[in-house]
């Protein structure tokens, strides 16, 4: 009989990154086009194989509102993983993951495994590039769109950079100098979103029969099949 390690993961992210729907499309495979904001955070669990082993996610969905920032530390500290999520179409999100990552290196668990997800994915057809804003393309706008110059100078977001896209680039280069994992997902489509689970078990250390859970992993007897069900 497998057995079975419980690893405390924990999401972070800004308010409507989609960290919830990552977790219920993975826990229960489900997407709710309106899903409701987390309140303070949520608790779900999913156990899957990892080689000789099964590894039961215990997985913390936190708020991504700023009133409730303060409340973050209690989830992350213990945990074995985190998955910091970005809006792949929103740079100020990936900017709030940068902040996310500089407080987990400094009051987070020494060896916690950072993963990063730049969800959303399947808009990446309508993300925004500086390299299309060239004359052809705002002449073609213009045209199209019957619009003023006026009126798109004053329609589109010039000084804002809340809906410029994430490249993926970027988002590697940043995980590659941190040493977390990163994939973009789509928990719409179900894009990737069991693939960043597995990275997580891949870089769990091995089995440590002395492992007491101060670094949010713990060997556990395995029961019933009904043990390992999600919740």
């Amino acid at each position: 009989m497998m057995a079975i390690r419980e690893l405390k993961v924990c999401l972070l992210g800004d308010t409507g990154v989609g960290k919830s729907s990552i977790v219920c499309r993975f826990v229960q495979d489900h997407f709710d086009h309106n899903i409701s904001p987390t309140i303070g955070a949520s608790f779900m669990t999913k156990t899957v194989p990892c080689g000789n082993e099964l590894h039961k996610f215990l997985i913390w969905d936190t708020a991504g509102q700023e009133r409730f920032h303060s409340l973050a530390p209690m989830y992350y500290r213990g945990s074995a993983a985190a998955v910091i999520v970005y809006d792949i179409t929103k740079q100020d999100s990936f900017y709030t993951l940068k902040k996310w990552v500089k407080e987990l290196k400094e009051h987070g668990p020494e060896n916690i495994v950072m993963a990063i997800a730049g969800n959303k994915c399947d808009l990446s057809d309508i993300r925004l590039s500086w390299p299309f804003l060239d004359i052809a393309f705002i002449s073609w706008l213009l045209m199209e769109l019957r619009f003023s110059l006026r009126g798109l100078l004053l329609a589109f977001p010039w000084n804002s950079t809340s809906h410029w896209e994430v490249p993926l680039k970027d988002a590697k280069e940043y995980a590659e100098s941190i040493g977390a994992i990163v994939v973009e997902t789509s928990a719409k489509n179900a894009i990737n979103i069991e693939e960043l689970f597995q990275g997580i078990s891949r870089q769990i250390p091995p089995l440590d029969p002395h492992e007491n859970g101060n670094n949010g992993i713990k060997l556990v007897k395995p029961t019933s099949q009904a043990s390992r069900r999600c919740c």
